[in-house]
């Protein structure tokens, strides 16, 4: 069978040659397939044509295939029911019976805020799975992702390459925090407490540049002294604790440390932006089934976790 022949056999002419193997009867076959006697007889012309055989002769009432129709029968079968299993809807993931890795891209304040939670509730849910956490710099996501570093990451992500998908999650707002043994003020904090206190800041390099709360005190006229700068949200804790001092870092991982070390939280005496905190994942994962649910088991998780610490934002309507 040559190439020109192949192309006059489409899936719709091997359907109608399985049917009428199956039927033996042109009224029934046809109605099987939902066409009328015209087009059913069509079809098999073609297909008589593409192969040149009768296929099926009338005998009676019915229809009786051919040795040639016989011989091709099995193999056609076995192809359309290869098409079948292809096309079928996949089943439904089920994280009880499934044994893997779960890795997830999170930056370090909010792996403080939200690792704890999601292993526990994948303990409960998939218990032969893992949870894996992947520390990175934002700039980095895109190139870690496509490596398959994780699944998916949580962070401030850029704008988004077209092969990925860039989901909402919550704005992240920014609080002061300090220990009440070391500084011993009023919340919320006055403008005038705010500025005359010691800092302590967070920069993954090592920057001491202006960030958004030195640029919004300079619109106020007013400035503040930043005496330690830590590499790692972890570093905190201990720093405040040992010297009076307030820093000023996202709501979600400053409640989370103010419960663990006792330490007081209080909204900044100057208006911060928010900073939209995203969801980062391929576009070939979108309908997924293991990856539909772990990414929703992630929001769910998230979202319990900052509404049972406090913080005033919660999960996007568009993540939920």
């Amino acid at each position: 069978m040559n190439d020109a022949t192949l192309r006059k056999i489409d899936l719709n002419l091997l359907l109608a040659f399985s049917v009428l193997m199956q039927e033996r009867n042109v009224s029934r076959a046809a109605e099987r397939l939902l066409l009328g006697q015209p087009g059913l007889s069509a079809a098999l012309r073609r297909l008589r044509e593409a192969l040149d055989d009768e296929l099926f002769v009338r005998v009676g009432r019915g229809l009786q295939p051919t040795p040639r129709a016989l011989a091709i029968a099995p193999a056609i079968e076995d192809a359309l029911s290869g098409i079948e299993r292809a096309i079928r809807p996949p089943a439904a993931f089920d994280p009880a019976s499934w044994k893997g890795e779960f890795r997830i891209g999170l930056c370090d304040n909010l792996e403080s805020a939200f690792f704890g939670p999601l292993a526990a509730r994948l303990r409960e849910l998939a218990p032969g799975a893992r949870l894996v956490g992947v520390a990175f710099h934002k700039r980095d996501a895109a190139r870690l992702l496509d490596e398959g570093a994780y699944d998916f990451s949580v962070s401030i992500h850029d704008e988004p390459a077209s092969w990925h998908i860039r989901d909402p999650l919550f704005d992240q707002c920014s609080i002061s925090i300090y220990d009440p043994k070391q500084l011993r003020l009023k919340t919320p904090l006055t403008l005038e407490d705010f500025t005359r206190a010691d800092h302590v800041g967070v920069s993954f390099e090592g920057s001491n540049g202006s960030t958004n709360v030195d640029i919004a005190l300079a619109r106020l006229g007013h400035s503040r002294q930043v005496v330690a700068t830590v590499p790692r949200f972890s570093a905190l804790p201990t720093a405040l604790r040992a010297m009076p001092a307030i820093a000023t870092i996202p709501e979600s991982i400053a409640r989370c440390m103010a419960q663990l070390h006792g330490l007081t939280v209080s909204v900044p005496p100057i208006p911060l932006p928010a900073e939209p905190v995203t969801m980062l994942y391929r576009r070939i994962d979108r309908a997924d089934g293991r990856s539909v649910w772990f990414r929703r088991l992630f929001i769910d998780v998230a979202s319990a976790a900052l509404e049972a610490s406090g913080c005033r934002m919660g999960i996007s309507r568009a993540a939920a």
